[in-house]
């Protein structure tokens, strides 16, 4: 199974979620956000199977952080935009899995992914 996460290195619950994979022995390729943000294609496929609700994390300091006028009135593209603009407003983790896309950690939904 080829297993890829995606996020920033010294967020907690990537540090968990990472934690997890190892302990679980579920090898897998990390993409820093901050290094290699994802390319707009891959965004956009997030964005397709989950909802861009489900991707933009809103309870980070760089979206908190946002004007108000940034804030107010979401959509699709807007939101798009500014997760391209700064990658830290994409949820963490992102994980794929062979066909499977999970949106932050859960121990249980990767118990159900992977074991």
């Amino acid at each position: 199974m080829t297993v890829s996460i995606y996020g920033i290195k010294n967020c907690d619950t990537m540090k968990k979620a990472r934690a997890w994979l190892d302990s679980h022995g579920v090898s897998h390729v990390f993409h820093d956000y901050k290094i290699e943000p994802p390319e707009p294609a891959r965004l956009q496929g997030w964005i397709d199977d989950l909802g861009w609700e489900a991707v933009l994390s809103r309870a980070g300091t760089t979206f908190r952080k946002l004007p108000d006028e940034a804030k107010s009135g979401l959509d699709a593209e807007r939101a798009k935009a500014l997760m391209l603009e700064q990658p830290s407003m994409i949820k963490r983790p992102m994980l794929e899995a062979d066909g499977a896309l999970l949106a932050g950690f859960s121990p249980a939904q990767y118990e159900r992914l992977f074991l």
